[in-house]
């Protein structure tokens, strides 16, 4: 991630907040890439609010991945850099500040133009980009391209928002191919596995044009599945997190396992490390946790790391071809 300068904190919505809702004390979350900025932006609140300020030292991977636990010592936890979640039962406590970024797209998309091969675009983003997307159909459509938006499903914020757990801005968008603005790489690889299609990565930090390329990634999973073809016991993984906890699912899977003569485990937990998981006997692991988990993490847990539609292939009740990314959806 770039220079956190081009983020908008929007510390004064923040201190208007605090001044009208007058908290004792307010917590702060932030994502890794902005966790820096925490100690400067507590400055900032206090000395204009008086009020205490405790920041969270935790991971987060997403709106998904709320400090609970903070939650128990202040009036209003300030959650940085992701939209809300549709299932946010802590509303009332929890403010999303979406920090959106101020970053110019314009010569990026500019510059793709020359690599985008059909009529009909698909345009995605992140949050942090997605007051963009007007300006980038602007500058497409004058280049006589059709701009498409999804509106996802009820996980999702915004149309053209892409999460890393949820492509359904994708779904059933009549497009020849997609445009993302952003710098990850995962978003548009999961899009790209999702609908088989074309996607051209347009990166306004590093003004660079890439084109997602799956097969690295599918040969990678495939390793995996292949590697736990034999295996006879398993370890289905629960995360506590409240936008991850898919524990129905898990039921699910257990049950599978068992329907083809498996011994199967339900282990949950908050955080998932490769630490935590040597002290549990099995021959593959299955994450019904955040989809980047298996992916990101490929290779470092002491026994193969599955995803549930990887879990459906090594059972048999799915074929190879239909190999795809886990999501989380919503309705």
């Amino acid at each position: 991630m770039s220079s956190s300068e081009a983020f908008d904190f929007r510390i004064e919505y923040i201190i208007d907040t605090i001044k009208d809702a007058q908290p004792s004390v307010v917590g702060l979350q932030f994502p890794e890439g902005f966790k820096r900025r925490a100690p400067a932006i507590a400055d900032q609140i206090r000395e204009a609010t008086g009020v205490e300020v405790l920041i969270s030292a935790n991971p987060c991977y997403g709106a998904c991945d709320l400090d609970v636990a903070i939650l128990d010592n202040v009036d209003i936890l300030l959650h940085f850099g992701h939209a809300q979640l549709d299932d946010n039962k802590y509303s009332e406590k929890v403010i999303f500040i979406e920090t959106r970024s101020d970053k110019d797209i314009t010569e990026v998309v500019k510059k793709a133009i020359p690599g985008i091969t059909g009529k009909r675009i698909g345009i995605m983003t992140t949050v942090q980009h997605i007051g963009k997307l007007p300006e980038v159909c602007e500058i497409l459509e004058a280049e006589g391209k059709e701009c498409l938006i999804g509106s996802g499903d009820s996980k999702i914020a915004y149309p053209g928002q892409v999460l890393g757990c949820n492509f359904s801005v994708a779904d059933g968008l009549e497009c020849d191919e997609f445009l993302y603005i952003g710098s990850g790489q995962f978003h548009p690889l999961g899009v790209s596995l999702a609908t088989g299609k074309r996607v051209l990565i347009a990166d306004p930090f590093s003004n660079e044009i890439r084109e997602v390329d799956p097969r690295r990634i599918l040969k990678q999973r495939s390793a995996v599945i292949a590697n736990s073809l034999d295996a006879e016991t398993f370890g289905i993984l629960v995360s506590t997190k409240p936008g991850q906890c898919r524990m129905e699912l898990a039921r699910q899977l257990k049950e599978l396992a068992k329907k083809h003569g498996k011994t199967a485990y339900i282990l949950t937990m908050d955080l998932i490390t490769p630490d935590q998981m040597l002290q549990f006997k099995v021959d593959a692991f299955v994450s019904t946790a955040c989809p980047r988990l298996a992916i990101d993490e490929v290779g470092r847990f002491s026994a193969p790391m599955l995803t549930p539609p990887e879990f459906e292939i090594v059972l048999g009740e799915r074929e190879w071809e239909e190999l795809t990314f886990d999501e989380i959806r919503g309705d």
